[in-house]
């Protein structure tokens, strides 16, 4: 049976694409980065207003990562099968009422659980909205800079989050970094249903492989609730170790049912390639110590320094400003010299920013951290484009897809990880857990920088 759509026609061909399907798109995952880094500098507000507590707080920063990074391999199957433009609008819709349910959270746990449901819609909105993409704008050229502008929204979103979080709590109060979503998202639903054609479902090559999803989830929430609850006061350690198994399980039942699907959600082929999982592993290292960062950040600023929302907000700008900077001249420097050198000096200069806040302290001047700020989101600005480049140039051309998927979802659990770790590291005390933070973090980055130097892709490009 064929389908007319009448809600969206296709775009006359009138030499040049409309750009409203590309900011629909990118006004999504816009909010989907936003959301990541919005809430960090409203942490110490929720806690005065909901009673979180440390833990509370890793769980409402961890609680959307996690479902993110757990569904993103699933949900790029269902934008396959389903439609993109189907998904998408779909995922807007759970995130927007999600959003809602966060701003009218009365408890922690309802806050909690309404930041999962967010989750979900922000891994619906993500694989659509490339799919959306690469539909709406099929001339190469056109293409090339619709997803140009789409990768740098990823930085924009991470730099504005602190300072948007830091006026609308100052100004409204913490329940406003999440009703913010609401306006935004009404627009992206009103544009894609006006400017983006239906995309028809794709064929039905299996099943969505459900009982694999199913464990890969368990297997991260158990890794992530495991770092999280070492670090709660009276937290019985049988519960610690039973999380830890729990993901040792997950893990293994995960690729027990991958290797006998006929068609798997995670081709394990993948991770034959030294230089696939070597830029895989960098993508987690990565992502566990920047965000680590911007998670004890603002409590740091917030209660030792005692600086308002407001002012935290802005005082985050050396460490998210740079992201839009050195993601392109990362971009640029792979295109010359493949993705090894600009990857190990990123790395290099994240290090040395991680570890220069073992000077942070109650009297320390923000002067003396702007510099380890700015090295750190450089240096992870500088890497990301490169670590993606490896990823890709490492493996097979009909796998690409998939590549990009584990490649994004090893990014999202290192950015769980680096919430929960650093977060368990504080329970001795706030500026004591810091420098162990940072200086796991900067080890984390020379660990990745090693690998990057041995198994990643070379300066071998043609003229």
């Amino acid at each position: 049976m064929t389908t007319i759509n009448t809600s969206a026609p296709a775009p006359a061909h009138t030499g040049r694409a409309s750009p409203l399907p590309l900011v629909a798109v990118c006004l999504g995952y816009f909010l989907v980065i936003l959301d990541v880094t919005v809430v960090t500098v409203a942490l110490p507000d929720l806690d005065r207003a909901l009673g979180a507590g440390v833990t509370g707080l890793q769980w409402t920063v961890d609680g959307y990562t996690l479902v993110f990074a757990g569904l993103l391999l699933f949900c790029g199957g269902l934008a396959d099968r389903c439609g993109g433009r189907t998904v998408f609008l779909a995922g807007l819709a759970v995130f927007a009422a999600a959003s809602a349910g966060c701003a009218l959270a009365p408890s922690i746990a309802v806050l909690v659980a309404a930041r999962l449901v967010q989750g979900v819609g922000a891994a619906m909105l993500v694989p659509a909205s490339l799919a959306l993409l690469r539909a709406a704008y099929p001339e190469p050229a056109a293409r090339a800079r619709a997803f140009g502008v789409w990768g740098a929204i990823a930085g924009m979103a991470a730099g504005a989050g602190p300072v948007l979080g830091g006026v609308l709590v100052a100004s409204f109060g913490w329940r406003a970094v999440f009703l913010v979503n609401l306006p935004a998202t009404l627009v992206a639903l009103v544009l894609t249903l006006r400017h983006i054609p239906r995309s028809p479902a794709g064929p039905r090559r299996g099943g969505l492989d459900v009982p694999a999803q199913t464990a890969a989830a368990v297997s991260v929430a158990a890794l992530a609730a495991g770092c999280i609850e070492a670090g709660a006061p009276g937290q019985p350690r049988a519960i610690v170790v039973g999380a830890f198994a729990v993901a040792v399980l997950g893990l293994a039942a995960f690729v027990f049912l991958e290797r006998r699907a006929p068609a798997p959600m995670l081709p394990l082929a993948l991770f034959r390639g030294r230089a696939f999982t070597a830029a895989t592993l960098v993508g987690v290292l990565l992502n566990t110590g920047f965000y680590g960062l911007l998670f004890l950040a603002p409590l740091y600023f917030q209660r030792v320094q005692h600086y308002s929302a407001l002012r935290t907000g802005f005082a985050l700008l050396p460490a998210v400003g740079l992201l839009a900077v050195g993601s392109a001249l990362g971009g640029r420097l792979t295109a010359r010299t493949g993705p090894r050198p600009p990857m190990v000096a990123g790395l290099v200069i994240g290090a040395a920013g991680l570890a220069g806040w073992l000077c942070a302290g109650p009297g320390t001047p923000y002067a003396a951290l702007v510099g380890p700020m700015a090295a750190a989101g450089f240096g992870t600005a500088l890497t990301m484009p490169s670590a993606t480049a490896a990823v890709m140039e490492s493996a097979p051309g009909e796998r690409g897809g998939a590549a990009a998927a584990v490649f994004n979802a090893a990014r999202q659990l290192g950015s769980v990880l680096g919430v929960a770790v650093f977060g368990t590291l504080t329970a001795g005390g706030l500026v004591p857990g810091l420098h162990t933070a940072a200086v796991v973090g900067a080890a984390g980055f020379l660990v990745a920088a090693l690998l990057t130097a041995r198994w990643a892709p070379g300066t071998d490009r043609t003229a």
